[in-house]
């Protein structure tokens, strides 16, 4: 958050606006790349819980992850013991996969997307797009309610004021179009493949 002071210019107030800004998009990324579309990803199981060691940990810090093809996830633990623990948390996440256990390797095998599972999706995507809208709707109102009240105790004119406004408009129309553009993009990908 910026502190607004009389001799505050337009551009000062964009760039304290888009790094809050990013973190609604960044956060969009991440997790539009966790929405299956037919191709194997890491990022689709590396943050699942899986109970070992006494406590919960991640996929991602219990081994190797790679999709060496399009519908095949590969996990190398670290250490082979906790296996077993990896496929029991994989197989009962939200993923809806069985894992494959050779006393190595993990293999998850990613069936097809059926149209009615590509329909849900969209929907998840839509309600991820959201999310992102209202992040960024929320520091819109943030930086808003800096310039009111700035103006209110006569920091800034009433010119400055409406100069700032316009700024922070610019870049919420701006952020939420990237949102848009990034869920247009994944939506696009889910109905091709």
């Amino acid at each position: 958050m910026i502190e607004i002071v009389a001799d505050i210019t337009p551009k000062i107030f964009e760039n304290a606006i888009r790094p809050e800004m990013d973190k609604a998009i960044d956060h969009l990324a991440k997790e539009l790349a966790k929405v299956r579309t037919g191709r194997a990803h890491s990022s689709m199981v590396e943050d699942l819980p899986i109970e070992c060691y006494g406590s919960v940990m991640r996929v991602k810090e219990l081994g190797i992850i790679s999709a060496p093809e399009a519908a095949l996830i590969v996990i190398q633990p670290w250490d082979k013991s906790v296996i077993k623990d990896l496929e029991k948390g994989i197989a009962s996440s939200d993923l809806g996969v069985t894992p494959m256990n050779d006393g190595n390797l993990i293999r998850i095998q990613l069936p097809q997307i059926s149209q009615a599972r590509r329909e849900e999706l969209c929907k998840i995507l839509g309600k991820r797009l959201e999310e992102s809208r209202t992040a960024i709707r929320n520091v819109r109102k943030e930086f808003q309610n800096s310039v009111r009240n700035a103006e209110k105790n006569r920091i800034i004119s009433e010119d400055v004021a409406k100069k700032l406004l316009g700024t922070l408009q610019d870049c919420t129309d701006q952020f939420i179009a990237k949102a848009e553009e990034l869920s247009a993009k994944k939506e696009a990908e889910l109905k091709t493949h």
